[in-house]
């Protein structure tokens, strides 16, 4: 059977003060060397954005006064660690595994170990694991696997995403910009979050991590979200001319052929009942299910899909409303904000669940409170 795994610490970290979405143009900064047809569109769609994803507010790490940044990945990692800490009632020096969960990175070393060294971690275990939205997922996974075997004791997950820096104007070519490039503008902002996760004997008094899963059904699809960066380092100046920097999505409508399958079923619906088949959850006691996925259009139609599955629409929590949706540590900050908003009782089960898009991966997890 080996170790409980227990969540002992969670965190939220944003950046900035909360910027109205009807803002997000005025505060990143508009396009003004794109063509007209852009602009244009970019007025148009905002509005459409709003009621589709239905956020109230984003937070961001970049500063439209100074257009640089008051918070890198590392930063946001960091803050959120020490917050989790301070939770968890432990010091950083107790961490003998460290799990980074990130959507994209080209740095040397790696972020992971960058964590450690900001937080005074002599030596410990580490992992860096880049798997855009899903990655937080794995990095859960990665702990719980080597927590339940009695490798660790003490496992610190966080997750950074700063979204803004691939947004704002600078990074464009602007001349060259077309609407998938920037379709994700409205999509993402920034943040941080960590959980700090123990190896237990007993299962009892507080919340524990039970089952956590992983796959992608993207082996026979072609990707929605990507750039267009070789396998290979390249020369700057030609990935810019190329803008093979940017980072495209296709737009919902054009995704449910990527998406939805010959009896109607969304691939979320499909690999969320093949987790809860493969581990038997018995849904009975859940309390909440938390759909991390940006758009509300999109977690309205998987809602009223999951009725099937005996998963009722008041069950359904997402914190990403209130806060934007920060990509990968949107997940801790939705189940961190649920943690310290909540009552619980004995049994009471918290499903979390994603899916993403470059690739079609689906990850999810579980934690059950016990008395």
């Amino acid at each position: 059977m080996g170790k409980n795994v227990k969540l002992i610490g969670t965190s939220t970290y944003l950046p900035g003060e909360p910027i109205e979405f009807e803002k997000i143009n005025e505060y990143i900064g508009p396009l003004s060397d794109a063509s007209p047809k852009i602009q244009k569109w970019m007025e148009r769609i905002q509005p459409v954005m709003k009621e589709m994803l239905g956020i109230e507010y984003c937070h961001y790490a970049f500063n439209n006064k100074t257009r640089s940044f008051d918070d890198d990945f590392l930063t946001m990692a960091v803050k959120a660690s020490n917050i989790a800490l301070k939770d968890a009632g432990l010091e950083a020096k107790d961490i003998d595994l460290l799990v980074f969960g990130g959507a994209y990175s080209h740095q040397l070393p790696p972020l992971s170990t960058r964590i450690q060294e900001a937080l005074g971690i002599e030596i410990c275990g580490e992992f860096h694991i880049h798997s855009n939205c899903t990655s937080v997922y794995k990095a859960i996974k990665t702990a719980h696997a080597l927590l339940k075997a009695g490798e660790y004791k003490n496992a610190l997950v966080v997750s950074s995403h700063l979204a803004s820096a691939y947004f704002i104007p600078e990074f464009y070519n602007q001349e060259k910009v077309t609407k998938d490039d920037i379709f994700l503008r409205w999509y993402l902002c920034d943040g941080a979050g960590a959980f700090v996760l123990q190896a237990v004997d007993e299962k009892k008094n507080g919340f524990f991590l039970e089952d956590t899963y992983v796959e992608s059904a993207g082996g026979k699809k072609a990707s929605a979200m990507c750039n267009d960066f070789p396998y290979y380092a390249n020369n700057p100046t030609i990935d810019y001319d190329n803008c093979a920097h940017h980072i495209r999505q296709i737009y919902l409508s054009e995704m449910r052929e990527h998406a939805v399958d010959a009896n109607d079923k969304t691939i979320f619906y499909n690999a969320l009942k093949r987790m809860i088949d493969k581990h038997e959850i018995d849904l009975s006691t859940l309390k909440y299910f938390v759909v991390n996925m940006p758009s509300k259009s999109v977690r309205d139609h998987i809602i009223n899909e999951c009725i099937d599955l005996n998963i009722g629409g008041d069950k359904c929590y997402s914190a990403i409303e209130k806060v934007g949706y920060a990509g990968p540590p949107a997940a801790i900050i939705s189940i961190d904000t649920l943690l310290k908003s909540s009552s619980f009782k004995d049994g009471d089960l918290i499903f979390s669940f994603v899916m993403e898009v470059s690739k079609f991966m689906q990850a999810g997890f579980t934690i059950r409170y016990v008395e």
